[in-house]
């Protein structure tokens, strides 16, 4: 073997033993998007079946509104939807309308002295909140490792191997400008 031969070997070795590690490391980034969704996920669940209980307490107090309670009701149905199709813009926008839905019906409860006494009402706005930040915290996660996988497979060399063996961009979970506007508690309660 002629050392140029050799060279070209130990180059090509080199080469080799480099797409390896990106594969590797691609592979790492695809299980951590993956990872982060199935937290969200879970959120999501518990989240799902702790809504019935809360719309449940409030429809108890005759005067409360109940259209804000079909509306979370169907912006529950729509989360789940989405959350079971994995269709991330259905799921950010459904998001959204449930969560500004929450954001009414605790607002609302203020003008519910009954209500907001309630202790079953008091525990499930804590777990609800508590699981809504949760989320949040999540969803920051979540749409990092996609970010990550994201720029990793746009880099180069990382491109070569990326297409090579079919990794996709990952999609963000971004939720609606309704869900990031606050609530205006004025013009809610100027009509009671």
């Amino acid at each position: 073997m002629t050392i140029s031969a050799a060279l070209m070997l130990g180059v090509l070795v080199l080469a080799l033993l480099y797409a390896m590690m990106i594969y590797n490391s691609l592979v790492g980034l695809k299980h951590t998007v993956a990872k982060a969704w199935s937290n969200i996920d879970v959120l999501l669940k518990q989240r799902h079946d702790e809504l019935p209980k809360l719309v449940e307490v409030c429809r108890h107090y005759k005067a409360f509104e109940q259209e804000t309670l079909v509306r979370v009701t169907e912006a529950r149905a729509r989360v789940s939807q989405a959350r079971e199709t994995r269709d991330l813009p259905g799921l950010g926008h459904a998001e959204g309308a449930l969560r500004a839905g929450l954001g009414q019906i605790f607002a609302l409860a203020e003008a519910y002295p009954e209500l907001k006494a309630n202790e079953h009402f008091m525990q499930l706005q804590t777990r609800i909140t508590a699981l809504e930040n949760a989320i949040a915290d999540r969803r920051e996660w979540y749409n990092e490792a996609v970010n990550m996988l994201n720029i990793r497979i746009e880099q180069f060399p990382d491109l070569i191997v990326a297409r090579t063996f079919g990794f996709a961009r990952g999609a963000l979970l971004v939720f609606s400008s309704a869900e990031r506007a606050n609530i205006d508690l004025r013009a809610r309660f100027s009509g009671n």
